[in-house]
């Protein structure tokens, strides 16, 4: 970022950690919605009133391929905050990031690993036979 620009981003900076600490939000969210910030600014290496929707997107596409889904989601959340209470201005998209979708097996026990669990809970709850 040139000079102006950085004092653009310092300016937006300061405005957005005093809204997180406005709106009561704890330290570890502060510190993580910042660092978004930063992160954004630093991948366009410009401030982030400056980024077009289609930046915004390709920022998300190159994140999702480098960072965990947790990361991707607290960045997206910590944009829409910056958008909504230092711009002022509605966040645009809501689909452009999803989480895979994991499919689980169920765990499957043996025989000997379920008549163990059923002879186990009869052991533990057995009281007097009426």
């Amino acid at each position: 970022m040139n000079k102006a620009q950085q004092k653009r981003f310092d300016s937006l900076y300061r405005k957005h950690l005093s809204a997180l600490k406005r709106q009561g939000k704890a330290d570890s969210t502060i510190d993580l919605y910042s660092r978004a910030i930063r992160r954004v600014c630093e991948y366009f290496d410009s401030p982030p009133d400056t980024l077009t929707q289609e930046q915004l997107e390709g920022y998300f596409e190159s994140l999702i391929s480098t960072h965990s889904w947790s990361t991707v989601k607290v960045d997206r959340n910590g944009l829409q905050f910056f958008y909504k209470h230092v711009l002022k201005r509605d966040w645009q998209w809501v689909d452009i990031v999803k989480p895979p979708q994991e499919k689980h097996l169920p765990d499957v026990l043996t025989l000997k690993e379920l008549e163990r669990l059923i002879n186990g809970t009869r052991e533990r709850y057995s009281g007097p036979q009426i």
